[in-house]
């Protein structure tokens, strides 16, 4: 009998385990994946942010965890030698509209507590000269790490501290069965049986699939949505020192296209959204059948589609077409060209979507007795999964 079960060895899964054995040392953790190794899919596919937090609504889980996450995140470097690189970001406004966003950004920001400098045009230029706008914002905190090195490294922890990490271990089955104490959570995998007392799920792109094997009801689904990037050829190395984003737009979910310097030295451009086929296909033109009936028979998703009719079109062509994806970017950076953008490998976004059609922008969780499963784990789950498994572990522990 194992006391706490984890699934899913993405950072966010390794940080729950990694804090239950912190908060309980001597408890008997383990962690299941059904990948080859750790850190596979969206932890090992993202653009390497250390995020703020500037962009999320004040008082919501995001918010305050991004912020918590930033700083925890760069002290767990500082202990486990794990090079990381404070280099700011720019939020850049290339016209009046963008300005009048930008300002009600930096009021977002203030009220989450962030202190971001507001830059003119000449300021701008000073400090990112292949950069132009009419004004812009600067998160001197934001910095780029490679979450993968966390990712190994709380695995790492979690064997010190007496935990198993499993991989190569798909789960087929979860039961809660009652019993005396309480009861147990049944769970059947490739790797084995295992019985614990408590039961986490991060399954990221899989997770509306584990809730409703876990037979919890499930009011939601995972939308898949592949994130392309291109990466700039070596001659442009240090073309930027810093993040350069767009301002969002306040009426699309994403927040745009930017250049993001990475911590091997690298620079990618991306992402844009665009509808994913298979949940796990990596390479493009991936499809997986079942994995497009799932959110094809699902309204919300058609709801959420029909919302976003204009953006998902746009998406779609400038996926196609490099010229697009170029206009985007030259906005802020017009010393690009089409030969610049080389390949680059894609991410892929779990986008939980509810009946109703509307993205869930925040952390979700569902619970039952014994089990208490991750949702949506958005953007900044990587940058906030040690806050995150701290109060996974905290509320797994008071249960």
């Amino acid at each position: 009998m194992e006391d706490f079960l984890v699934i899913g060895a993405g950072i966010v899964g390794l940080a729950t385990g990694r804090a239950l054995l912190l908060k309980r040392p001597g408890s008997r953790v383990v962690v299941l994946d059904k990948a080859d190794d750790i850190a596979t899919a969206q932890t090992g596919h993202n653009s390497g942010v250390i995020h703020a937090g500037i962009y999320y609504a004040p008082g919501s889980l995001k918010a305050r965890l991004c912020r918590a996450g930033e700083r925890a995140t760069k002290e767990f470097c500082n202990v486990h030698g794990i090079r990381y690189e404070t280099v700011g970001k720019l939020v850049v406004a290339t016209d009046d509209v963008e300005l009048e966003r930008m300002a009600r950004l930096e009021d977002r920001a203030a009220v989450n507590g962030l202190e971001l400098e507001r830059l003119d045009a000449v300021r701008l230029r000073e400090l990112e000269p292949h950069v132009r706008g009419v004004g812009a914002l600067l998160s001197p905190t934001t910095g780029i790490v490679d979450f993968r090195e966390v990712a190994r490294a709380m695995a790492g922890e979690i064997v010190a501290l007496g935990g198993r990490v499993i991989t190569r271990s798909q789960v087929r089955g979860i039961t809660e069965v009652p019993g005396p104490g309480g009861g147990e959570v049944a769970v059947e995998s490739d790797g084995g049986d295992f019985h614990a007392r408590r039961l986490v799920a991060c399954g990221g792109l899989q997770a509306d699939r584990l809730a409703a094997m876990g037979g919890l009801e499930v009011d939601f689904r995972i939308v898949p949505f592949r994130g392309e990037y291109f990466q700039l050829p070596v001659s442009r190395a240090g073309l930027v020192k810093r993040l350069i984003y767009p301002v969002p737009d306040p009426e699309l979910p994403f927040l745009g296209v930017h250049l993001s310097p990475m911590i091997d030295g690298r620079i990618t451009v991306g992402p844009n959204a665009v509808l994913g086929l298979a949940r796990e296909g990596y390479p493009k033109g991936s499809v997986r059948l079942r994995d497009v009936a799932a959110f094809a028979t699902f309204p919300g998703f058609w709801r959420f589609a029909r919302a976003n009719v204009r953006t998902g079109v746009a998406e779609m062509r400038d996926s196609a077409f490099r010229s697009g994806y170029l206009r985007a970017v030259r906005k802020y950076c017009p010393d690009l060209t089409p030969d610049d953008l080389r390949p680059y490998p894609a991410g892929i976004r779990a986008q939980a979507v509810t009946r109703g059609g509307a993205p869930v922008e925040d952390f979700l969780f569902r619970e039952t007795k014994r089990q208490l499963h991750v949702c949506n784990a958005p953007s900044p789950a990587a940058t906030s999964a040690i806050p995150i498994g701290e109060m996974i572990a905290t509320r797994v522990l008071d249960h």
